[in-house]
């Protein structure tokens, strides 16, 4: 093999581990993630043989004598090659050939006849892939664990007397009543008692507004409180609640996924194998018949450097790591030459909503004033809007935030409000122009806020609810004079992304999400989406993914939630929206869509298939140039200077055919192929 192979290797090694797309100070993560990456013992072996490596090979190619490059070499040979030989030999023992011990032969083979540069090369790169395959193990692990700082470690519990004491939350059982202070943390799963709140729990159910709560509803361990105060009576152990079990599904899931494998790795044993045997043959046959030692082994060296799968690796290697490459300077980052492969069996996509095909941040819809309100000044839309948004806007609810952004869109003038009070689950109150101002929701106030319900407030209230918008009131005076619509926003081209999955796959996407139905149902029919399944946790995400992979479907999920982690660690590929993904989904996908453009998950599968393509045409290209070069070593007498040029020859071919899917065409290829 040549220096080219590393080289180029060693250019897109960093895309095949990537970080969290958006990390909060790049500068101070980076010295943590250097120590967690030499603080694996395959990460530190394969930097010494690395760097041993590249400090030998400029000396030996300026022509300075042996004893300088030498010892570096032989460093390398033991430092990168000690430990998948010693694994290797431990599989030989359980009567395995592992095809690492086989490159490792290769690689002192090599050198025996003078080719240490090359054994060398062979050890480095070997080194260098189990330290990937490390790290990727470690950081996985990492996030999984890290999901449970979600869950508080304490919890204040009401006792028996009517006092409190602050306890840790392993110690909770069921029937325990916790105190929920606000902007706290719910330490249990449980149901509230008393007090009214809004929790935001977007990573449990994805949904995309805080949900009110109040006597008889259920919270979730790690969702966080609002500006209310709740009491929760405990109905799980803390080794039971949601957050707890999202954490071993993903676990269960990555341990029992099947194994995948790129083409070349499922006939390595019987390639290796064989090898061995033939090169032994080699090695024995002309010994016997009376050829001298050093002949005999000349020639089993020249056939085990020709027979040597190199050349086929690298047909392989090449197209799957410069689709890698190629798809992150486009804002996808494939974690493995394996997924990249992967991505072109896919067969059924499943979409998260929120945060997936919307960009996860509500937006004004509706704006329907109530005529007839009887009010001296009755408000037209901007008038409406303007009264909501002033009255919102001391607020940080992001149904404040919605309302002032889209007063700014509008270009009005929002008067000043006094008198603001928030009134957890229920909404805010403030006097603006000399009115008392009440906005929130519809079933706290016309319920127990004493606003007069009259039969066609209730009306819109329905009709902006059955198109699947939050229905917010905004009454004036204790008069009702108004109804906006809340809705997430959609991302750019989600509907032309539908169109382009079901016409690669052959499927139409299914949308899975733990937002409401009827939410759900209306972003469905706007992108084409008629498979909807909605109010979804996290268990039943996963089941719903299982099911499709016992049936033999090859499922990718995209999604950013820590509630879309089990389903993405189960399917046969997870793609993570990277720029407000949780951590967990990050790490747990296979895939990252660093800039959350959606057509880009197309495109990326439509570049995985022309990748296979040209897999195909060099596995053609080094299986004629292996055959040929064993088949004149056997019959003839290959000279082991052509026997080598043949064999990097093929490796140059396979990898500047490979090479092909770096260029910018490549990308605008696939995209082009994802939009039809």
């Amino acid at each position: 093999m040549g220096v080219h192979v590393f080289l180029y290797g060693a250019g897109v090694s960093a895309t095949l581990t990537p970080a969290p797309a958006v990390p909060s100070s790049p500068a101070s993560t980076a010295p943590s993630r250097r120590t967690r990456v030499l603080a694996l013992p395959e990460a530190r072996w394969a930097t010494a043989a690395t760097a041993l490596f590249l400090l030998a090979l400029p000396l030996q190619l300026a022509g300075t004598s042996a004893w300088l490059w030498g010892p570096l070499y032989a460093l390398a040979y033991a430092t990168g090659g000690w430990e998948p030989g010693w694994e290797g030999l431990k599989a030989l023992r359980d009567r395995t050939l592992d095809v690492d011990l086989l490159m490792i032969v290769a690689a002192l083979g090599a050198a025996s006849i003078g080719q240490v540069m090359d054994g060398a090369l062979l050890i480095v790169i070997f080194a260098t892939s189990g330290a990937l395959e490390a790290l990727a193990t470690a950081r996985t692990a990492d996030s999984v664990r890290g999901l449970l700082d979600l869950a508080p470690a304490t919890a204040t519990r009401r006792e028996a007397g009517g006092g409190e004491l602050t306890v840790p939350v392993a110690e909770l059982t069921i029937g325990d009543t916790i105190f929920v202070r606000p902007g706290e943390r719910v330490g249990a799963d449980g149901r509230v008692l008393d007090g009214a709140s809004e929790v935001d729990q977007a990573t449990i159910t994805g949904e995309p507004l805080p949900a009110p709560k109040g006597p008889g509803d259920e919270v979730f361990a790690g969702t966080l409180n609002g500006a209310g105060a709740l009491l929760v009576r405990v109905e799980r152990d803390a080794s039971d609640s949601v957050i707890a079990r999202i954490v071993r599904m993903v676990e269960e899931a990555s341990e029992t996924k099947a194994p995948t494998q790129l083409f070349i790795e499922k006939v390595e044993q019987r390639y290796s194998l064989g090898m061995v045997v033939a090169t032994l043959a080699v090695f024995a046959v002309p010994l016997a018949f009376g050829t001298t030692l050093t002949d005999a082994l000349l020639r089993a060296m020249t056939f085990m450097i020709v027979a040597s799968p190199c050349a086929v690796v690298l047909a392989t290697m090449p197209p799957l790591l410069s689709a890698i490459a190629n798809a992150g300077r486009h804002g996808v980052l494939v974690k493995s030459a394996v997924v990249m492969e992967r991505l072109a069996q896919v067969d059924i996509v499943a979409l998260d909503k929120t945060g997936t095909l919307t960009e996860g941040t509500p937006r004004v819809t509706d704006v329907r004033p109530l005529p007839g309100s009887g009010l001296e000044r009755e408000p037209d839309e901007d008038g409406l809007l303007a009264l909501a948004a002033a009255a919102e806007h001391p607020s940080e609810h992001p149904l404040a935030r919605a309302l002032l952004e889209a007063a700014r869109e509008r270009g009005l003038t929002l008067s000043a409000a006094e008198d603001f009070t928030s009134m957890p689950g229920v909404g805010v109150t403030a006097v603006v122009d000399g009115r008392v101002v009440v906005v929130g929701a519809p079933e706290r106030l016309l319920g127990g806020a004493g606003v007069p319900t009259d039969s066609a407030t209730r009306l819109l209230i329905e009709e902006v609810e059955a198109s699947g918008r939050t229905a917010v009131l905004v009454v004036a005076d204790n008069v009702p004079v108004g109804v906006l619509g809340l809705a997430d926003r959609l991302r750019p081209g989600a509907a032309d992304t539908v169109a382009a999955l079901t016409e690669l796959t052959g499927t139409a996407p299914v949308l899975l999400t733990g937002d409401n139905p009827r939410a759900a149902a209306r972003l469905a029919a706007e992108v084409g989406i008629e498979d909807v399944r909605a109010g979804l946790l996290p268990q039943q995400k996963l089941d719903t993914v299982r099911e499709w992979e016992a049936a033999g479907r090859r499922v990718m999920v995209v999604g950013d939630g820590v509630n879309d982690a089990p389903a993405l660690a189960a399917s046969h590929t997870g793609v993570a929206m990277g720029r407000a993904g949780s951590d967990l989904a990050l790490e747990t996908a296979d895939a990252v869509i660093v800039r959350d453009e959606l057509a880009t998950v197309p495109a990326v599968i439509a570049l995985s298939r022309r990748a296979g393509r040209l897999v195909a045409q060099n596995l053609v290209i080094a299986g004629v140039f292996i055959a040929g070069l064993v088949a004149w070593d056997l019959i003839g007498t290959l000279p082991l200077p052509l026997g080598v040029a043949g064999h990097e020859g093929s490796t140059v071919l396979v990898g500047l055919n490979g090479l092909r899917l770096l260029r910018e065409t490549a990308w605008q290829d696939a995209m082009s192929r994802a939009s039809r």
